[in-house]
């Protein structure tokens, strides 16, 4: 057993996963609810509901695509705001993404309890127990029965729409606002839980293909089609059922499909309305086993949490716990499951927006997310404003319920995790970039790295081992070139058994027959020494600029390379991977703004080069 996730998510799985986490009850048993609340200004509040979601998930999306773990919006909250307050997020999107699980089987047990007379608990119970047990035996197993069924669904859904559109009566949308735009807000957070599947690509995210391309691709395509297609089928449903019925039914659309298709029509969206139903169920189970995961690997939650079983490459503990919470949330009332799962999926994008503003003013340098949220800052904080508004107005057995989550998060974290955690976080390096002081440390950045490394799939070659044992150099003084020789031979002198005088000697008779500096702010000083088998390269930082000759600018980056004859082919690769670098768009302003060697160390190391 161990604790890494294979990565076995696409682009199709990516979209089928948050298409299916977003259809199901959200569409097919809540826009009866909603026009009570609403009037046909549902539709309304089904499309701001969706707006916002897109707002939501561009920053979701940069987060993942900068630190695709297993957790996502957890881990993000944490890397950013520090464990007390990640594992708030955790638990709240754990509870979520369980709550709206127990929503999406509840449908489940509500269509098998119509058409089989069985007790609708009993049936849920069951059908928790059938998905626990899939998302056991495997990811793939998983994600191939979510594509299968999404297809199907949305098949279903476009027929839907295009043979109830000719049947609308118009006359059904007057009065369009009969209780005023204050409901239809309100509606739009009452509603908004059926877009809080897009918070499970985050979760799953460690598990994907290609992140760099297939998370923004999949979650946002996901988010604008189920947009449209929740507008269109309301359209349609609100058009052909009279607002008695549409207001009392649990099943809006399949009554309204009864309408222009008969039977045949209400059966058939029966069928796809339990298709969403299985797509969220099983999705759902899928990312919230995640999050105990990535709190157990952070020691926020005991440690057997994150083993992943050797045979099934699952998190079997994980997948029985969230297994076990849903089934217990079966027996919650509907209305206050929904308003319950809505207002912790607001306050988890809430914290997402606020996770993006201190993860960018930090200034780490190996935050590098492959696709950034537009509009920054005033997208982040207008969305926190909108969040925030919507939550006030969810009503005080939601406040309840949220609080009582917000207690269950701090005390595992003041009983458990405080004494076990140990990790950096970007408001660290916020308050020593505000406070000019020396609070912050390498750690963090040094696991940005890493995910970097695995996220881009980068294989070290043999340069990169050159630069990870590299020498360097950090000058705060303006120097001549003939100072900076002396000092590098200094750093060398031990390493290569060849004394000052020499290295200087070498150093400038290479300067005299060229200049090095080939650029206006870089400079590649490069030698060979008699003897075999050295090879070593020296990194030199200069504030002020190092004068290299009378006509050429000051030097800010010099790469001193030097090795013995054998060493040749190393010395043409290393000159060539520095020249790829340095004509990196922005090379100049990173070199001189890195916090320390390692990180001088690792714009080299994480730069997109070609490998040898």
């Amino acid at each position: 057993m161990g604790n890494t996730l294979k990565k076995e998510l696409s682009f199709i799985g990516v979209f089928s996963l948050a298409a299916g986490a977003m259809i199901s009850s959200g569409i097919f048993i809540l826009p009866g609810i909603a026009y009570a609340s609403a009037g046909p200004a549902v539709v309304l509040s089904y499309f701001l509901a969706g707006i916002l979601a897109l707002t939501g998930v561009l920053n979701v999306v940069e987060l993942s695509t900068a630190m695709p773990k297993a957790g996502g919006d957890y881990y993000y909250v944490n890397r950013s705001m520090g464990p007390m307050l990640g594992t708030l997020s955790g638990v709240m999107s754990w509870f979520a993404l369980s709550l709206k699980t127990a929503f999406a089987i509840f449908g489940i047990a509500e269509l098998l309890g119509l058409m089989l007379g069985f007790n609708t608990t009993s049936i849920g119970l069951v059908v928790c127990g059938i998905f626990v047990v899939i998302n056991i035996l495997g990811v793939k197993e998983a994600v191939r029965l979510e594509i299968v069924l999404v297809l199907g669904l949305l098949t279903l859904m476009i027929l839907y729409f295009f043979l109830g559109i000719t049947s609308v009566e118009v006359s059904h949308f007057d009065p369009f606002a009969p209780k005023g735009m204050g409901a239809v807000l309100l509606t739009t957070g009452f509603v908004f839980v059926s877009f809080g599947g897009l918070l499970k690509i985050s979760s799953v995210a460690e598990e994907v293909v290609n992140p760099q391309r297939n998370i923004p691709l999949g979650m946002i395509v996901a988010v604008v089609v189920i947009t449209i297609l929740y507008v269109l089928l309301l359209v349609v449903t609100v058009g052909l059922l009279p607002a008695e019925q549409l207001q009392n039914s649990l099943t809006p659309v399949a009554d309204a499909a009864g309408i222009f298709a008969g039977k045949i029509g209400f059966y058939a969206i029966s069928v796809a309305a339990m298709l969403a139903f299985i797509t969220t169920a099983n999705a759902g189970i899928m990312a919230a086993s995640r999050y105990p995961i990535a709190l157990s690997r952070d020691n926020l939650l005991p440690k057997f949490l994150c083993v992943i079983n050797k045979r099934f490459a699952t998190p079997v503990r994980s997948v029985l716990l969230t297994g076990i919470f849903i089934a217990v949330a079966l027996f919650l009332p509907l209305e206050v499951l929904v308003k319950a799962a809505s207002t912790v999926v607001l306050t988890s994008y809430i914290l997402a927006n606020v996770a993006i503003i201190i993860l960018r003013e930090s200034k780490l340098q190996n935050y590098r997310p492959s696709f950034t949220a537009p509009f920054y800052p005033w997208m982040q904080v207008l969305s926190i404003i909108a969040f925030g508004v919507i939550i006030s107005d969810m009503g005080l057995t939601t406040l309840k319920i949220s609080l009582g989550i917000v207690a269950v998060a701090m005390l595992l974290y003041f009983f458990y995790g405080k004494k076990r955690a140990d990790f950096e976080s970007a408001w660290v390096h916020l308050i020593a970039r505000v406070g000019n002081k020396k609070l912050d440390s390498y750690d963090l950045e040094a696991e940005l790295k890493g995910i970097i490394h695995h996220r881009d799939e980068i294989v070290f070659d043999t340069f990169d081992a050159v630069v990870s044992r590299a020498a360097v150099l950090d000058i705060e003084e303006e120097i001549d070139r003939d100072t900076l020789f002396k000092k590098v031979a200094e750093v060398l002198e031990d390493r290569i058994g060849s004394g000052r005088e020499k290295i200087c000697e070498l150093l400038e008779e290479r300067e005299e027959s060229s200049s090095t500096a080939f650029i206006p702010t870089v400079a590649i000083p490069h030698i060979i020494l008699d003897g075999e088998n050295i090879f070593e390269l020296v990194l030199v930082r200069s504030r002020k600029g190092i004068f290299f000759t009378n006509s050429a600018p000051k030097v800010g980056s010099i790469f001193v390379i030097i090795g013995t004859q054998d060493k040749r082919q190393l010395h043409l690769q290393a000159l060539a991977a520095i020249a790829q670098v340095i004509q990196g768009k922005d090379f100049d302003q990173q070199w001189q703004e890195a916090k320390n060697e390692n990180l001088l160390k690792d714009i080299l190391l994480l730069s997109d080069r070609r490998r040898a």
